[in-house]
């Protein structure tokens, strides 16, 4: 990998970490200040979307959340792991390859939101709740948002990135 100086490397694009960790932790601050807990008490917001306060002990879609407590101890390892990934690649990357920087950050960001969760709750706050009649995709937050755009965005560069050397070749 190439040593860039910090200016010219996507570490220039580290600011929207901690801006989505704020965004993140402000909301579901926000949430445990305003809302009652649980599904019984959640906010209709339109027809397919409600506000409701839920705890998740697991992972994603509560993957291992009654698993008895050490999983809160392996996502913090996997989290702290991949944000220290992330920015060593952010370090190496040219800062004008804005996409993958930007996903890279969002990562960063959602990920220690949800850390921030674990260490201090013992569980990940979620209240996004997205359903179609009675059934209801998993409660998340905004740092899971973040995470999946972000991913979403490596994808997308990695299209655009063969795409450009296809073209090339």
């Amino acid at each position: 990998m190439q040593t860039l100086s910090l200016s010219q490397s996507g570490w220039r694009w580290l600011w929207l970490a901690p801006l989505v960790f704020a965004l993140d932790i402000g909301s579901k601050w926000l949430v445990m200040q305003t809302m009652e807990y649980g599904f019984a008490h959640r906010i209709e917001v339109l027809p397919f979307f409600n506000l409701t306060y839920v705890h998740n002990h697991g992972a994603a879609f509560s993957f291992l959340s009654d698993a008895g407590g050490w999983q809160r101890w392996l996502f913090s390892i996997i989290a702290l792991g991949v944000s220290g990934l992330l920015a060593y690649w952010m370090r190496h990357t040219p800062a004008n390859k804005r996409m993958i920087n930007i996903a890279y950050a969002m990562i960063i960001g959602g990920a220690l939101g949800n850390l921030f969760d674990r260490l201090v709750h013992g569980y990940v706050i979620d209240f996004l709740d997205f359903y179609l009649g009675n059934s209801h995709w998993p409660a998340f937050n905004l740092a899971d948002s973040a995470i999946c755009v972000g991913a979403a965005l490596i994808i997308l560069d990695s299209f655009r990135q063969g795409q450009s050397s296809t073209k090339q070749g």
